[in-house]
């Protein structure tokens, strides 16, 4: 168990916890939740020792291990993969380097001998003869490859760090796992994976997350960070939203009934105060109205962005024809041979577990990006916008919001843009903020804006929701729910693709296509799905045995 007692942090006179007290028991996984700005990933700091309290005190049951998944992706770069991930259980990594050193030795001694066999027994009581194969599960569930096990951290990609640093921080079965925001960069296979694994984990789970359907999948209970308090809820993210909302609603019903109540004592009191023979009953109103007292109910710290996209023309019959198209990237072939039509009601998710391949493709059918082979038409009443997954460019510059989002704007009318501006929660001095300095949810939501303000009827977006928090995925959901147009996208929020897409599109390792119109839950499930994977898979293992 771990536990926060009487814990207050304060940055100068500001605020951000107050005497919070909340205890985190074991075979339960809490989501904590907040706005962004409401201390969730500094809360996780806290609880693993990163932050000191101003007040109050963390206390963990004795003996139990705290596993924290660490947010560095170059902490590890002279590590290889297996020793980063066996790293997760620090006493185990300190035994079997330990081991090697005295069995390496050349004089080998009685004390040797003795501190061999004592290193042994705690090497076996923490199942390190089990280490390697465990640490190789992990990768593997998260879909790194066994050929780069033993690969040094620094020659590996980004997105593979980040699935390392998750096997780290899983291995050894910690007592108490504290994960923020686990899903980040993860591809949906790797993410449902994850689910699994924390849904069947027995011990105490703490994790951040802007994911809806994940926390909803894996979460027992749910911490709501508002005001510099938390709030716990039993029960998984819609609980939470429902309860809460029900408990507001009842607030301020019984509120409404209070004030209906005051109104009659006071016309009561006013009246008959005066009067001789009331003035019994008129005392008596008077104590009653003294002890109703209204509820206070706090607005929400929680701000939702209004996304609206509104396409200038109407859509045609003919959107976009794809044809035989393929693209080779640093000598991989990524795209082979893609071919599809849209129809003028699609809204395609584009999923796998190549990242590179969707990137390729959307960069192809924007115009940014030639491909190798092939062609593609858009038709001539389709007008698109596009959402990179890498913004850098769009903000190399020392234009001011305002300004930057003028230099797309139809209408060059500074009242009009910050129309825009204000719906994406940029108040009225943000607007001379530089682009170059903002963050990553800022930029998200500038470039949301400019979308919203081209008028566009056929929508790109790669990994839209990265970097927003999740009252803005709610409201950019929302908003492609309710676009008339086409929509092609990548996301690894799995609610937002269920809720958002009615044709899914695969691009499998090899850089083929499988393509389906129906659902996201239903493709998951679909014998086709599975089939052509399995296909596939046989394919990879043969061209292996060929190569032997």
């Amino acid at each position: 168990m771990i536990s926060a007692n009487n814990v207050s942090l304060r940055f100068g006179k500001k605020a951000l916890f107050e005497e919070v007290n909340i205890k985190f028991t074991e075979g339960n996984c809490y989501g904590i939740i907040g706005a962004n700005g409401a201390g969730k990933s500094t809360f996780l700091k806290i609880l693993s020792g990163e932050l000191e309290t101003t007040t109050g005190d963390i206390s963990i049951t004795p003996g139990q291990r705290l596993s924290v998944l660490e947010q560095d992706h170059f902490k590890y770069d002279e590590y290889t993969v297996m020793d980063t991930v066996i790293l997760g259980n620090p006493r185990l990594y300190e035994i079997m380097k330990e081991k090697d050193a005295i069995y390496a030795k050349e004089d080998f001694t009685d004390e040797d001998g003795i501190r061999a066999s004592e290193l042994e027994g705690e090497f076996a009581e923490l199942n390190g003869w089990e280490a390697e194969s465990d640490a190789a599960n992990l990768l593997n569930g998260l879909g790194i490859e066994t050929d780069i096990h033993y690969a040094v951290m620094k020659d590996l990609t980004g997105n593979e760090k980040v699935k390392i640093l998750l096997a780290k921080a899983l291995f050894g079965n910690p007592d108490i796992l504290l994960l923020d925001e686990p899903t980040n960069h993860l591809d949906l296979d790797a993410i449902a994976w994850l689910e699994e694994f924390l849904i069947n984990f027995e011990n105490t789970v703490i994790v951040v997350s802007h994911d809806r359907y994940f926390l909803n999948k894996v979460c027992t209970h749910t911490a709501d960070i508002d005001y510099g308090k938390i709030q716990l809820y039993a029960g998984n993210y819609d609980f939470w939203f429902e309860s809460s909302t029900l408990l507001v609603k009842q607030m301020k019903e019984a509120n409404k009934k209070k004030e209906e109540k005051i109104k009659e004592l006071q016309e009561f009191i006013s009246r008959f105060s005066a009067n001789a023979s009331k003035s019994k009953q008129a005392t008596s109103r008077k104590k009653a109205l003294e002890k109703i007292e209204l509820d206070e109910i706090k607005p929400s710290s929680r701000k939702y962005p209004y996304i609206d996209f509104r396409p200038d023309r109407e859509i045609g019959n003919e959107v976009l024809s794809v044809e035989g198209i393929s693209k080779t990237i640093n000598g991989e072939k990524v795209l082979d041979n893609i071919s599809f039509i849209l129809n003028h009601d699609d809204k395609v998710a584009f999923v796998g577990s190549n990242e590179i391949a969707k990137t390729t493709l959307f960069k192809i059918l924007t115009g940014e990006m030639e491909p190798d082979e092939g062609t593609y038409k858009w038709g001539v009443t389709t007008s698109q916008a596009y959402f990179p997954k890498d913004n850098t460019k769009e903000f190399d510059c020392d234009l001011t919001i305002a300004d930057w989002l003028m230099g797309y704007s139809p209408v060059k009318d500074i009242t009009y843009v910050r129309g825009f501006l204000g719906r994406m929660l940029f108040a009225g001095e943000d607007g001379v903020k530089k682009v170059r300095v903002l963050s990553g949810g800022e930029k998200v939501r500038c470039l949301l804006s400019k979308m919203m303000i081209s008028g566009a009827n056929c929508l790109v977006l790669d990994e839209p929701t990265n970097h927003l928090d999740m009252e803005s995925i709610q409201a950019l959901n929302n908003g492609l729910i309710k676009f008339p147009g086409v929509e092609l996208f990548s996301c690894h929020d799995h609610q937002f693709v269920q809720t958002t897409a009615n044709r899914i599109m695969e691009i499998l390792p090899d850089g083929s296509l499988v393509d389906k119109i129906t659902s996201y839950d239903e493709y998951l499930e679909s014998d086709e799905m599975a089939r052509k994977r399995t296909v596939y898979i046989a394919k990879a293992e043969e061209e292996e045995e060929g190569e032997e």
